[in-house]
């Protein structure tokens, strides 16, 4: 089996604030780099000890996807750092591999789940799909449904692990912080790695398969920004619709015409 890895920060253990998230600013860079790369770096291995898995592909897919330390990967691993552009955005490369994970996630926007709570970026108020909350877990596992690929395990925050459930009853998850008010509630940093350790060996003691969802046969996407104008340059988009001030619309069956009206909206 190829295992293919989307990771994140705003779900790694211990973080709560968006200085932590950026490169540019100090708080960043200790502990917090460390810990996303720690994270993902125990999927993997755990991965790779399973005896199922022979080769991980590892894609940094937070802010500019300069964070994970390559070095401190397993050697087996390859990583995909910057952007490729295109569609595809966190899962780069996903349809090269045979099942998928997320490391790092965090709630959708407009939830409460998470202080950093956010869907690609903080210019949206939400984004819906067929009227549920999208966050980004869900718009990459439709990403990866897509290519037949089943997610089978997450780390994050525990409001996100509990929606992901709902949506894969199989998935294994690890819960290693939740969010409280402005504030987040995380397990030590060793005890979150081993979390992700366990949880990604239990992952591929399981039948992949039972983790691979199936698509919507249409999709109804709405999308409020908190700039009016942002909303006005969405609603030129081929198909799309502004249908007050701040929101747009945009409506297909095939999910890749979905990510492509993302990708140039968002």
């Amino acid at each position: 089996m190829k295992l293919f890895i989307s990771s994140d920060i705003e779900g790694t253990c211990g973080v709560c604030d968006w200085a932590e998230t950026e490169l540019s600013k100090p708080a960043y860079h200790s502990p917090f780099a460390d810990q996303m790369t720690r994270e993902v770096s125990a999927a993997a291995t755990a991965a790779l000890e399973s005896g199922v898995v022979e080769d991980v592909l590892i894609k940094d897919a937070h802010d500019d996807a300069r964070n994970i330390r390559p070095s401190d990967l397993p050697r087996q691993t390859r990583l995909i750092r910057g952007w490729q552009g295109g569609p595809c955005g966190m899962m780069s490369c996903v349809q090269e591999c045979d099942a998928a994970a997320m490391t790092g996630y965090h709630s959708a926007a407009f939830t409460s789940g998470n202080p950093l709570a956010h869907t690609m970026n903080t210019k949206n108020q939400f984004v819906q799909i067929n009227g549920r909350l999208a966050s980004e877990f869900l718009i990459n596992t439709y990403f990866a449904a897509y290519y037949k690929i089943p997610v089978i395990f997450l780390s994050g925050d525990e409001a996100l692990c509990e929606s992901a459930k709902q949506l894969i009853p199989e998935i294994e998850t690890a819960p290693v912080m939740r969010g409280s008010g402005g504030a987040t509630i995380s397990v030590h940093p060793q005890t979150a790695v081993q979390m992700i350790h366990d949880g990604m060996a239990a992952a591929l003691r399981k039948d992949p398969k039972k983790c691979l969802i199936t698509l919507p046969k249409h999709f109804d996407v709405q999308i409020q920004f908190k700039d009016y104008e942002r909303a006005r340059r969405g609603g030129f988009y081929p198909g799309a619709r502004q249908t007050n001030a701040k929101t747009i619309t945009f409506s297909h069956d095939d999910f890749y015409e979905i990510a492509r009206f993302l990708y140039f909206t968002l």
